[in-house]
Formats: C-alpha cells, sequence, structure tokens
C-alpha cells in the first residue's frame, strides 16, 4: 500500500504494519481529569476522537495489529522517580487521589482508554512508566516476533509522548507515520512545530498524513 504523505509516499505491507495509539486515555481527554487538572483545556484534545474511531474501525476491519499505551505508574510509585512526581506545582500530582481515582496509576478509572477506543481481544495493551512507548516496556519485542517493520501513530500528545514514541521507533529502525488529525496538544503551536520537526529533512524522524488518506488507502486494499 501507498499513502501520498508528507514529505513523500510511504509504502507499507499491512500484515507488517501495527498502529499504535498513544495514551487516549480518561486522565488526558475528559473533563475533571488529571490534563484538567493542569489547567488544560481537554476539548483539544477530545476533537481528534471521531478522526481516531474511523482510522481504528478501519484498521481493524482491514486485520491489522493494534497496540494501545498508556501512561501507569505501580501503586507503589516505584517506578516513577521524584524528578517526574515533583516537576511544575500541579494541584494534583502522580498518585494522588483525583476525580477519578489516583492519578496515572495502573487499574485506576482515570488511567484507562477512553470507552470510544477501548482495546478488543488480541490487541497490545502496554502500561508504560515514561513517555515513550519504548521505555521499559516490551514493545519492540512484541513488534519484532510480530515481524513488524511500520508503525502508524495516533494519540496524545505530539510533542510529548507520541513524538518521544515515533523517535524511539525510528531509534529502532521502523518507518513511522503520523496521522496528523488523530493527535493532539493542548498546547496547538507545540503541535504544528512537533509535526514539521517529525517530517523535516526527509522525514527524518518520519511520515505524516491525513485521516483521510489512510482510510481512501484502507478502503482501495479492501477491493
Amino acid at each position: 500500500m501507498q499513502i501520498q504523505a508528507n514529505p513523500f509516499h510511504y509504502d507499507f505491507d499491512l500484515a507488517r504494519t501495527a498502529l499504535v495509539i498513544i495514551d487516549m486515555q480518561r486522565d488526558f481527554i475528559e473533563p475533571g481529569g488529571f490534563g484538567e487538572t493542569l489547567g488544560n483545556d481537554v476539548s483539544l484534545l477530545a476533537a481528534i476522537v471521531p478522526a481516531c474511531q474511523a482510522v481504528l474501525g478501519a484498521w481493524r476491519a482491514a486485520g491489522g495489529l493494534v497496540v494501545h499505551t498508556r501512561e501507569a505508574h505501580c501503586a507503589d510509585l516505584s517506578d516513577c522517580p521524584p524528578a517526574k512526581r515533583n516537576r511544575g506545582n500541579p494541584s494534583l500530582r502522580i498518585g494522588d487521589a483525583g476525580p477519578m481515582g489516583r492519578i496515572l496509576v495502573a487499574g485506576e478509572s482515570g488511567n484507562q482508554i477512553i470507552p470510544q477506543l477501548a482495546p478488543v481481544a488480541g490487541e497490545i495493551v502496554l502500561d508504560k512508566p515514561g513517555k515513550g512507548a519504548f521505555y521499559a516496556t516490551p514493545l519492540h519485542n512484541l513488534l519484532q516476533q510480530a515481524e513488524v517493520t511500520h508503525l502508524v501513530f495516533m494519540g496524545v500528545t505530539t510533542e510529548v509522548c507520541v513524538q518521544t514514541s515515533m523517535r524511539e521507533a525510528n531509534d529502532r529502525g521502523y518507518d513511522g507515520l503520523l496521522l496528523e488529525d488523530c493527535t493532539e496538544s493542548y498546547f496547538p503551536q507545540f503541535k504544528a512545530a512537533a509535526v514539521e520537526m517529525m517530517r523535516a529533512q526527509g522525514a527524518i524522524v518520519g511520515w505524516t498524513a491525513t485521516s483521510a488518506q489512510m482510510l481512501a488507502t484502507l478502503a482501495a486494499s479492501q477491493g
């Protein structure tokens, strides 16, 4: 398959490509969650949900591999360094009790993926203690076992966990494609800058395209 992506076409074999959905969690996207307690407008992130749903539905229908990540820590916070927990001056910190349970703690209500994009049986779900999807997770080994060489990214936030994961993927030899309208930031200018950085200099980190382009490509492949 081929998408006329930016900065040039992106070729991929569905059988060797995974859709990676980064941190579409209640705490980041829904009102009352961690993201809002930091003073952010979560409606910016919620706006991408329909596009993400459309791509996820089409990807599943085509039989493609799906990976979901959650930024999550152990209940005792043993995998959350103080430098991360104490950063900034938030009203609630990682591990504190929030409206949806303890903030960014595995198993808590707010730490779950939003219902609209909830994983189904057979999909990979990874809890990650860092920003990147590969740090302290089995993702690379799982992808190697599945003979995956290409990754399509969606999720939040563009300039933090998504960009970090794409850079980690690039260093490990994967060809990454970011769906621009399926990712967002609390700061639109940060998203714009991150997208430009990733596809600069001949896709130095990866390619970008739109959900419409991906949907059209998948539809064409189904005949």
